[in-house]
């Protein structure tokens, strides 16, 4: 069988994904940083729709945690086969005025050191230089990558654009390795982190502007993702797929 690991996959958009590979017949690795009961709570609910799961601990911004993360799927019986990049953070909205050099190198480290981490572990157990059998990433951008968020998160912003470049640049370092590497870029969907930018209601003042009228689910986001990483989407590498709304 084939095992899936969602970082940050205790909340949001990585739990939905979680859910949705579970019930696609993943046997569901769940990391989290520190919400230890609500990993669990996505594990069992996984389980008790006939599905396989564990979380497993681990700060991606961390090398050390990473190395440690991926050296424990080393003793499961199935193979890596699929990776999914979501951890993330975002701070208080605010004008590049407001940004410290802390605060950019926080993003940064987990949303891009902790993907590119990510990544080389993943490269490690699927190629098939290294004695594995393919598999696929994908990486969790945002709309904010094209957008900017001016006004609000430019280093959240930048660091997504940082994602996309790895994306498209990874995926032609190990297609002929059997790895497939996309990306989704999701926009005002219905997550707890808005709360971490200071305004948990931001998709509700911004839906209505959109094309569309309205904001995402993240399961929405998690049936691409699962998508993506799956046979159906042989032929896809390289590619970014937007889900704003039509934004």
């Amino acid at each position: 069988m084939a095992m899936a690991l969602a970082t940050g996959g205790s909340r949001g958009i990585g739990k939905a994904t979680a859910l949705q590979l579970g019930r696609e017949g993943y046997t569901v690795v769940v990391n989290y940083r520190e919400n230890h009961a609500a990993a669990e709570a996505v594990v069992a609910e996984i389980i008790s729709k006939g599905g396989r799961a564990f979380c497993i601990q681990g700060d991606i911004s961390n090398e050390a945690q990473v190395n440690g993360l991926f050296a424990t799927l080393d003793h499961q019986e199935e193979s890596l086969t699929a990776l999914v990049n979501n951890a993330g953070v975002l701070f208080s909205q605010g004008t590049i005025e407001q940004l410290s050099a802390a605060r950019i190198n926080a993003v940064l480290a987990t949303n891009v050191t902790g993907y590119f981490l990510c990544c080389r572990e993943a490269v490690k157990h699927m190629s098939y230089q290294h004695g594995g059998q393919g598999g696929a990433i994908v990486n969790v951008s945002s709309a904010a990558a094209r957008l900017g968020a001016a006004g609000e998160y430019l280093d959240y912003a930048a660091s997504k654009g940082a994602v996309d470049t790895l994306t498209v640049g990874l995926s032609l370092e190990v297609a002929a390795q059997g790895i497939r590497v996309n990306g989704v870029r999701p926009g005002f969907i219905y997550t707890d982190m808005h709360a971490s930018g200071g305004e948990p209601g931001r998709v509700d003042r911004v839906g209505p502007s959109l094309p569309m009228q309205r904001g995402g689910r993240p399961e929405e986001v998690a049936e691409a993702i699962a998508w993506l990483l799956s046979s159906k989407a042989s032929y896809v590498t390289g590619s970014i797929i937007d889900m704003a709304g039509g934004k």
